[in-house]
């Protein structure tokens, strides 16, 4: 009867203590063991603990990135716009054909031209290097290079210097109300000041002696420029343009930008600053004559103030003077 008995309460009245665990904890609760059955079942519950296996299970695909051959077209198409946009507003680079500008600028230089100051409402100023639209067949005659269908896209979207539009490099030597003169072999003048001008290539005469241009004296209109190259003596410029349309004066209009610096080949990187022959007292006539302007303008109504009160005093006593007459 005594071991019935025991048996019974090993059976029913309690947890039975597995072999091997004298101690009574359960397994797994010291780091060894089997791991509980519950903590693979919350392993795969959804809620971000499980496996990417988990999840695709679950019915959710992970998404894959593109190619970079799907994306270059959209890189490609976005490079275009954004290029396009800076050679029409902002910067354009253009390719120095001649020598007339030399020693400044040599033939096969790139430039880049600031194209968004003009946009301000800025003008050319004197001393600046411009390039311009072919005013008055001032290229007439000249060859075009040839260009392919590479060439001429490159160009269109402002990666590589346009071969075909007409367009002139020159420095401004007069603007508007200006009056540039030249007399022998110079210096040229400007409102009858002397310009040393450092930037005329080296054996070149500032003015040249001939009948065709090269003596000169003209007071360019408003909306206009005079512009002469710095190879004085190989630059068909303002001067052997006088009898066009324009009087060889380069409208404001078809000025496309100012050249603000050399850009190519590396070894000929330079900005293009304005000289300082440029910035000399007494240069501009306009400004020069402005304070008496400003004077006189100034002196009319304070004279005109001044007769009227002189008037009213002496037209004072004459109207109390017949008053009492009458009286």
């Amino acid at each position: 009867m005594g071991d019935l008995a025991l048996g019974a309460r090993s059976g029913h009245d309690g947890p039975e203590e597995r072999p091997g665990r004298p101690d009574g904890l359960p397994d797994g609760a010291d780091g060894t063991g089997p791991e509980p059955r519950q903590r693979d079942h919350a392993a795969g519950d959804g809620d971000g603990g499980g496996t990417p296996g988990d999840d695709e299970a679950a019915g959710g695909q992970p998404k894959k990135p593109r190619s970079f051959w799907k994306e270059l077209p959209l890189l490609i198409g976005i490079a275009l716009v954004l290029a396009l946009l800076i050679k029409t507003f902002l910067v354009q680079a253009f390719s120095i054909p001649s020598a007339s500008m030399m020693n400044t600028l040599q033939e096969g230089d790139r430039v880049l031209v600031d194209k968004l100051t003009p946009w301000f409402g800025s003008e050319p100023e004197r001393g600046e290097v411009i390039v311009f639209h072919d005013p008055a067949g001032w290229l007439e005659g000249e060859p075009v290079p040839e260009t392919n269908f590479v060439q001429k896209g490159l160009s269109w979207i402002g990666l590589m210097p346009s071969a075909e539009e007409k367009d002139l490099i020159k420095r401004v030597i007069g603007v508007g109300g200006d009056t540039v003169e030249c007399n022998g072999t110079g210096p040229v003048r400007l409102n009858g000041k002397p310009l040393d001008e450092p930037y005329v290539m080296p054996g070149n005469t500032p003015c040249t002696v001939d009948k065709n241009g090269g003596q000169f004296k003209v007071k360019v209109p408003d909306g206009m420029l005079w512009v002469m190259g710095d190879h004085r003596q190989d630059s068909m410029d303002s001067r052997y343009h006088q009898h066009d349309k324009n009087k060889g004066f380069v409208p404001v209009d078809s000025v496309v930008g100012r050249a603000v610096v050399i850009a190519w080949p590396p070894t000929r990187w330079a900005t293009l600053p304005v000289p300082d022959t440029f910035d000399q007292p007494g240069l501009n006539a306009a400004l020069g004559a402005a304070p008496g302007v400003l004077g006189l303008a100034g002196a009319v109504p304070l004279v005109l103030w001044r007769r009227k009160a002189v008037l009213k005093v002496t037209a004072r006593p004459a109207r109390l003077s017949g008053g009492r007459t009458a009286g």
